[in-house]
């Protein structure tokens, strides 16, 4: 049956590929990949002898209406990214939705995304969050701080390692040092990193101590900060 299958793959560690996920790669007719390269080594680890088509961000536009077009005409397209599930801060999201425009099949399998673990592992609530992904690099990141600085949810964030000292310091500045959060780095790998403490103490860490690899910020919401100091200062009352 022609479909769109949307595919996560590891995002470290190879053994969190799914038994589906294997299945599904193996029977499509094409796969779609951010960067051909990563997924070819990928498919080599699991014998499957396929190559895979290049899909990113830079050419998503330009490709969409031909894919949806083949997957129309009876081919079965898998979509993955270099690492975790596609569209989540990575291309798949215009495919996604032209498939959808068209009436298409879209089956998006579980498994892998960095966020997921990071935030369970963090100790900060995780009944109610909100995923910002990346933040802006310049225009609009003064903005998006001031309205997170109120947000009462748990704040979820991806980092790159060589702007994570620049976002922390600007989390002090506009969270305020005694804001809790984990820094999570180089996750299900073997260096994997997840620090604990408040905003001004991993400014001060890593300052001294740059990081490596890929990163998730998660940070406590306004609302939880708001009632440990409330809680805080009844104690000291009493």
């Amino acid at each position: 049956m022609s479909k769109l299958y949307i595919v996560p793959t590891p995002i470290g560690n190879l053994d969190d590929i799914t038994l589906r996920a294997v299945k599904v790669l193996g029977m499509v007719d094409v796969i779609l990949a951010e960067d051909t390269r990563n997924t070819s080594f990928l498919l080599s680890k699991l014998n499957i002898d396929k190559r895979p088509v290049s899909h990113h961000m830079h050419n998503e536009h330009k490709t969409v209406a031909g894919w949806t077009a083949r997957i129309m005409a009876g081919e079965s397209i898998a979509l993955v990214s270099d690492a975790g599930t596609p569209a989540i801060s990575d291309p798949g999201f215009l495919l996604v939705r032209e498939c959808i425009r068209n009436g298409l099949a879209v089956e998006c399998l579980p498994g892998a995304t960095a966020f997921v673990p990071a935030l369970v592992n963090s100790g900060i609530p995780c009944d109610r969050f909100v995923f910002e992904g990346f933040l802006p690099p310049k225009k609009g990141r003064q903005t998006k701080f001031k309205e997170l600085a109120v947000e009462e949810r748990t704040i979820v964030l991806y980092e790159s390692p060589h702007k994570l000292i620049k976002t922390l310091g600007e989390m002090v500045e506009y969270f305020g040092a005694e804001r809790q959060a984990c820094v999570s780095r180089e996750l299900t790998k073997m260096f994997e990193e997840n620090r604990r403490g408040t905003v001004a103490e991993l400014f001060a860490h890593y300052t001294a101590h740059p990081p490596k690899g890929e990163i998730v910020i998660v940070v406590e919401g306004a609302e939880e900060r708001k009632t440990k100091s409330e809680k805080r200062k009844t104690e000291e009352e009493e």
